[in-house]
């Protein structure tokens, strides 16, 4: 149950929150003798950490995250955990090791059909095409990740994704695309619209305006 709230919090932009539930989920897990629960807590304490500006902790916590994960045996969380690792690595700018990540997540979740980091691993490969200057990669990855959300209803992580490319078309000028494009995002939603994913993209919209 800790690790889903983890999970729903750090999709909703909720950090804070996520550390503390996983930093819980984390010492029940040491306690009671349950590795495959520790690597899941370690994960989400991880990615909250990098999701906080501590991206150096967080890549270590992720990585001993995963080094759990998969002495437990485990292969179902893996994708998610690599999209986390790739996150992290991109933040502090190791973009061919982020890279590697998502490259190996893929080959799992075609392997595996586990397809519940698929809209996250193409935003994360749009952002880091992003960053390399290679905007038509990112905009293609920015497009899959959205048809993703549409077709599994995943409404967060298509507004993330929805922000990545709205940015990316205001930077080349195309305010009124970005525009139209978030705004149907954003209109989505009928509630939530404190958290910071909702907040993100309203100010964008703003800026938009």
């Amino acid at each position: 149950m800790l690790s889903k709230v983890c999970a729903v919090e750090a999709a909703a932009g909720l950090p804070h929150d996520a550390r503390r539930h996983a930093e819980e989920l984390v010492a029940l897990s040491n306690e009671h003798g349950f590795p495959l629960w520790l690597g899941l807590g370690l994960l989400q304490h991880g990615r909250s950490l990098t999701a906080l500006g501590q991206a150096q902790d967080g890549l270590a916590m992720l990585a001993r995250g995963l080094s759990v994960l998969r002495a437990a045996g485990a292969v179902v969380h893996t994708p998610r955990a690599l999209c986390f690792l790739a996150e992290a690595h991109t933040k502090v700018g190791h973009l061919q090791e982020g890279q590697n990540c998502l490259v190996e997540a893929a080959q799992l979740i075609e392997t595996t059909h586990e397809r519940s980091s698929e809209v996250e691993l193409h935003r994360l490969r749009g952002d880091m095409m992003n960053a390399r200057g290679d905007q038509a990669a990112a905009e293609q990855n920015y497009h899959r990740a959205l048809a993703v959300a549409e077709r599994q209803s995943a409404k967060t992580l298509g507004l993330r994704a929805a922000t990545g490319l709205a940015r990316l078309w205001r930077n080349q000028g195309k305010c009124t695309e970005a525009r139209d494009l978030l705004a149907l995002g954003y209109g989505c939603f009928t509630e939530g619209f404190t958290t910071p994913v909702l907040l993100d993209a309203k100010a964008l919209l703003e800026e938009l305006a």
